[in-house]
């Protein structure tokens, strides 16, 4: 099979969009992605997003970060706080746990720790699963420790919160219940869509399941790197760095940059079902596999100077998001792009949308608000445990990363 790399940022924006490239990245982990928003082609992928785009609206994340995010950053981290310690990559995961648990549909009827812990060590082992293609472990075993988790996670909680579902979305067809009365999450919208979409129970555990995984591995990955971006720079500029403790828009341009340097997926896949010839010239034949590259498009010189630099304060050339190509693009671009990384600011306080300028209220996003939190409390290093990178995956993750408080 002829194998492409495309590393050029030009080059991998052109790939992302084009309809005749197939995802193939999860290939391997089919044994959480299988059938999953993420991995469909095609109508089977329009129809399923066009029924889970209605959850991630704009609106909705303003309303979450205006009315919960806070809080629960507060909650989750001040027990790390009082303690004088905390290791980063768990408090990432415990942060973010809650909201991604919304998102997917997953009741926690107790809220107590033990629903946490169990959750973390879900997600944890699904995100495992979801990125099978870069483990350094054997396949077959993590694959086999993936489908007992699966198995514990939907006796304990997925089929708990589909019953509650399934007795709303009754009284709801009843007129007991109002449209405002019903979850607005994953789960209750692909019940709602269960013909249409042409779905099994195996299909719902693996969409809840990936939701569950890709919202709080990717968020905890990111705020991760982030706060070591910002303890770098407060070494190297510390009177830079300082100016963004009391300035939210300075601190998510921190964020913004730290994905661009460390994606989460650090490449796509995709395979080729027809012929195509980028604009660079690059040809691609039917049944290609196609990598691209997203580390490397994202340092390159052509769009970034200094690419490799850490500069929150940079210029990018305009319509090059801060990020680069960290959510993706096209069809499969992340569907949590701005529950994430927020709304950035706009020139002049204005959001330009389909060639109109419209006034916008900022959304910062999850990393960001964690990270403010983070600082505000006085997380530094731990000066006797340094931060360890994953030893099971050839991604640029950190498998620990100890802070002290104060």
């Amino acid at each position: 099979m002829t194998t492409i790399t495309l590393d050029g940022y030009a080059d991998v924006r052109e790939a992302f969009r084009l309809r005749d490239l197939k995802q193939a990245l999860y290939d391997e982990g089919g044994v959480v992605m299988a059938d999953c928003l993420l991995v469909l082609h095609g109508e089977d992928h329009r129809s399923r997003r066009r029924v889970e785009n209605r959850l991630f609206r704009r609106g909705t994340f303003r309303h979450w970060e205006r009315e919960f995010l806070h809080d629960v950053v507060r909650d989750t981290l001040a027990p790390f706080a009082a303690d004088g310690r905390a290791d980063l990559v768990e408090l990432g995961y415990r942060t973010i746990m809650s909201l991604t648990a919304l998102v997917a549909g997953i009741d926690r009827p107790t809220g107590s720790a033990a629903e946490a812990d169990a959750l973390y060590r879900y997600a944890k082992k699904f995100s495992e699963g979801a990125t099978l293609v870069h483990t350094t472990r054997d396949p077959e075993v993590v694959r086999a420790e993936v489908r007992a988790a699966l198995d514990e996670f939907d006796a304990t909680f997925l089929q708990p919160s589909l019953a509650r579902r399934r007795e709303l979305l009754a009284r709801h067809a009843a007129g007991e219940l109002s449209e405002q009365d019903l979850p607005r999450d994953v789960l209750t919208g692909l019940l709602r869509h269960w013909d249409e979409l042409d779905i099994d129970q195996e299909i719902l555990l693996r969409e809840c399941a990936f939701y569950l995984q890709a919202g709080s591995h990717s968020t905890a990955d990111a705020f991760t790197h982030s706060a070591d971006e910002f303890f770098a720079w407060v070494r190297r500029d510390p009177a830079a760095a300082e100016k963004a403790l009391d300035d939210p828009v300075r601190l998510q341009r921190c964020v913004h940059e730290t994905l661009r340097l460390h994606p989460a997926s650090p490449v796509a896949q995709r395979r080729a079902l027809a012929p195509a010839v980028l604009r660079g010239g690059t040809e691609i034949p039917q049944g290609a596999f196609v990598v691209l590259d997203i580390a490397a498009a994202n340092r390159d010189p052509r769009v970034f100077e200094r690419p490799d630099a850490f500069d929150p304060l940079r210029e990018v050339p305009a319509g090059v998001p801060r990020w680069g190509h960290a959510f993706g693009g096209g069809m499969h671009a992340c569907i949590g792009t701005e529950l994430a990384g927020g709304v950035p600011e706009a020139d002049g306080g204005v959001l330009v949308a389909d060639g109109a300028e419209q006034a916008h209220e900022r959304v910062l996003g999850t990393v960001t608000l964690m990270l403010s939190a983070l600082l505000a409390a006085g997380a530094r290093p731990d000066p006797e445990r340094p931060p360890r990178r994953d030893p099971d995956s050839s991604r640029d993750h950190f498998a620990s990363y100890p802070v002290v408080f104060g």
